[in-house]
């Protein structure tokens, strides 16, 4: 006879069993501590890096993360290149830029969809600037040689009929560095991230002439939607710990759902102090302008990485579009995974 307590234990074990998969879905990473190179971590570009790490969601994943910060998103990468980081938060379009050299890198986690980089000239330095070819002998201020605010200078200038080799890269990093050069006149324009450029725009140190801030202005600029920053790592390194890509995934799409709710005081109380570069109006300000331009899923979209093959084609000899196999810069499968649990 089905009595009541037959009735109870059958309820519990048939629950224990429907929720056994949400339970043990997730296997334990394979590599518990890992080193995260990024290059500026201050700068919005990277914020759901830093979001992720400060709210704990990392930590919540099982791992133990060390993030090491860089002038510039090249010197991270050569940091991951060189073995000394596990996974790179950097830009998409370095993914395109090794495969070029035979080196495979693959994106397993999409943080921005908009490169957040504005190019602007110095009104003091440059006062009758009327069009790109007035950059020809200048010095332009970016995070660091070869970095994506790089990228974006190059891909600027090459449309105003300028050569990279034209002009005079100087690394400034993100954050004072940045605001000093370009004021100090140390440099003559600045290819950079938010909250630097708002800073410098909204007291009239630079007249922005590019600007990838904002959706539109990315559409404008490179012709479709450009994945920006991401985490990506070796393909040895994919191969091998597939359960902590996972980790890695789901600890930042958490911080990504986070994102989409925050408000102003949300993320004052949330990053450091020293990332407000000492202006708190002017750092919301600068978020307010960028918030768009964060994913929301950790999905790279479908089309942004032939927008990134054919940008970076355009003005690199060494970046053929025909030998690039874009399936290979990135995958979604973690990122699909972390998007169905947190419903990002």
């Amino acid at each position: 006879m089905l009595t009541r307590r037959t009735l109870l234990s059958a309820t519990a074990v048939a629950a224990a069993w429907v929720g056994a998969p949400l339970v043990y879905a997730q296997a334990k990473p394979e590599k518990t501590k890992v080193s995260i190179s990024v290059g500026g971590k201050a700068a919005f570009y990277y914020l759901p890096l830093t979001i992720t790490e400060q709210l704990g969601y990392f930590k919540a994943e099982g791992l133990e993360v060390e993030i090491s910060d860089f002038a510039g998103g090249s010197r991270a990468l050569q940091a991951l290149i060189g073995g000394s980081a596990d996974v790179c938060s950097g830009a998409y379009e370095h993914t395109i830029n090794l495969q070029a050299k035979n080196q495979f890198l693959r994106s397993i986690v999409l943080q921005g969809r908009a490169p957040q980089i504005a190019m602007g000239v110095s009104t003091k330095n440059l006062p009758s600037y009327k069009d790109l070819s007035d950059l020809r002998g200048k010095k332009i201020g970016v995070s660091a040689p070869g970095s994506s605010t790089n990228m974006v200078a190059n891909l600027v200038l090459s449309r105003g009929g300028v050569k990279a080799n034209e002009v005079s890269y100087v690394g400034v990093g993100v954050a004072a560095g940045a605001l000093t050069a370009l004021r100090s006149g140390q440099v003559d324009a600045i290819s950079n991230t938010d909250p630097v450029m708002t800073m410098l725009e909204q007291k009239g140190d630079v007249k922005i002439i590019s600007d990838t801030r904002t959706l539109k202005g990315t559409q404008e600029v490179f012709g479709g939607v450009m994945p920006a920053a991401c985490l990506y790592t070796t393909q040895d390194f994919v191969d091998k710990n597939p359960n902590t890509c996972q980790a890695l995934a789901n600890a930042i799409v958490h911080g990504l759902k986070w994102l989409q709710t925050a408000g102003p005081g949300d993320i004052i109380k949330t990053v450091p102090e020293t990332y407000l570069l000492g202006d708190r109006a002017l750092y919301l300000a600068s978020f307010d302008k960028i918030r768009e331009a964060i994913a929301t899923d950790g999905l790279i979209p479908t089309s942004g990485p032939k927008t990134a093959l054919n940008a970076l084609s355009s003005f690199s000899a060494d970046v053929k579009a025909d030998k690039i196999d874009l399936s290979r810069t990135y995958t979604n499968e973690f990122a699909q995974r972390a998007k169905e649990r947190f419903k990002a």
